[in-house]
């Protein structure tokens, strides 16, 4: 069996989508699967071709047993819609063209990974020339998401997105939904189409419950006893960090508690501008660093803050950071409604929920941490047995491919 992964992100960037389908692609290729990718040139998250791909046009590599097939993409720090629908094109009129070109002749599936919504269009035109099938990766609601977060207005725009949605879904032959509620949303409106939950999940080998912290506390200057609450991921619209930023205000007078917030992202700079204005020394800003630092990192943290904005939107949403904190021993305190609080919390017993955007009640929750280390434990324990259980990305990759063989066999 031959499969094309087609995804705007992979590695060496560093994200939860390129973590995400290198983790899934290696494990189908152990399987048996003939696995290569199509891609960019890596960018993300600074928005600007690394150093080792700068000029290039076309670039092939392998990676871990993987065929990696880059082509070319715009990319630019400015945050216009036109910019980005620039950036979301080039790669789609440059994959289109590097697959023509570049890649075999005949392959069984396509996976798509979306959003970008519009890279469908490069996955469908190449399924037609490449006789192959179609799989959509839905890892976010396009463009329904960028309407409700107010990224897109234009009635038009959005309208001709809706079709082009609906258009894909009609082609596919599996849809594939990273979470419950993606899922169950497609699956009303596309009754007749097969769709799959694939969920995201963690590598138990990678990020192991009994890694050590490497002295990262007494390289930041941070004692023993400080209770550190970690976020990493994007800081963007979606996140709601704000929320952070008025906790660990009302909870200034405690000096050994700190939030530490890792990553980049279009609302940095704001939010750096909300530290200082409320003069918030609890508050730490840790640039993006390598994958292979974030294991340290997290072993020498306490917990984990994970928001998201108040949205209906985002009930079904289940932020990619979960899994690391769980699988290494970390409750979290948990700003996300929806399928993420039934998941972790009613059901997995992994750590303490907060209303979205409700500082009051983020504050409440730390100190409910910070005060009762058995409570901690407890938490921690149960993490890491959901986990273990659930989002094991050995299970999670053996079901898709299980998937595949069966299809496969009903097709011959």
């Amino acid at each position: 069996m031959k499969l094309l992964l087609l995804t705007q992100y992979f590695p060496p960037e560093v994200g939860a989508p390129q973590n995400r389908l290198y983790e899934l692609a290696v494990r189908l290729q152990q399987r048996g699967i003939e696995v290569t990718v199509l891609t960019a040139m890596p960018n993300y998250p600074q928005m600007e071709i690394h150093a080792a791909y700068k000029g290039k046009s076309y670039h092939y590599e392998e990676m871990d047993g993987l065929k990696v097939h880059r082509s070319s993409i715009y990319v630019t720090k400015e945050k216009g819609i036109a910019k980005r629908l620039r950036n979301y094109f080039s790669f789609v009129w440059s994959s289109w063209r590097c697959g023509k070109s570049k890649l075999e002749k005949h392959y069984d599936y396509i996976l798509c990974e979306s959003p970008p919504l519009f890279l469908g269009i490069s996955a469908w035109m190449l399924c037609r020339s490449k006789k192959a099938k179609l799989i959509f990766n839905v890892s976010d609601l396009w463009p329904e998401s960028a309407e409700k977060l107010g990224l897109v207005t234009n009635k038009f725009f959005l309208g001709a997105a809706r079709k082009l949605e609906e258009g894909l879904y009609k082609r596919s032959t599996l849809i594939t939904g990273q979470t419950q509620g993606i899922v169950a949303d497609i699956q009303r409106r596309f009754p007749h189409k097969t769709v799959y939950w694939l969920p995201n999940g963690v590598d138990l080998n990678y990020y192991r419950h009994d890694a050590q912290p490497q002295g990262w506390r007494e390289k930041n200057n941070f004692a023993a006893d400080d209770f550190l609450l970690l976020y990493a991921g994007i800081i963007g619209h979606a996140q709601g960090l704000e929320v952070i930023l008025k906790a660990a205000h009302r909870l200034r007078e405690h000096k050994g508690i700190h939030f530490l917030l890792l990553g980049s992202g279009p609302v940095k700079d704001e939010l750096l501008a909300m530290k200082a204005e409320l003069q918030l020394n609890n508050v730490v800003f840790i640039d993006t660093v390598p994958k292979a630092e974030m294991p340290a990192i997290v072993a020498a943290a306490d917990a984990a803050v994970i928001p998201l904005r108040r949205l209906d939107l985002f009930k079904g949403a289940i932020p990619s950071k979960i899994f690391e904190n769980l699988a290494m021993k970390k409750p979290i305190v948990l700003g996300v409604e929806g399928e993420a609080k039934e998941l972790f919390i009613d059901q997995g017993k992994a750590g303490v929920f907060f209303t979205p955007e409700n500082e009051e009640e983020l504050a409440d929750a730390v100190l409910k941490l910070y005060h009762n280390p058995a409570l901690r434990q407890e938490l921690a324990e149960n993490a890491y047995h959901y986990v273990r259980e659930k989002f094991n990305r050995d299970t999670i990759a053996e079901g898709l491919y299980q998937l595949l063989v069966k299809h496969s066999a009903k097709a011959q």
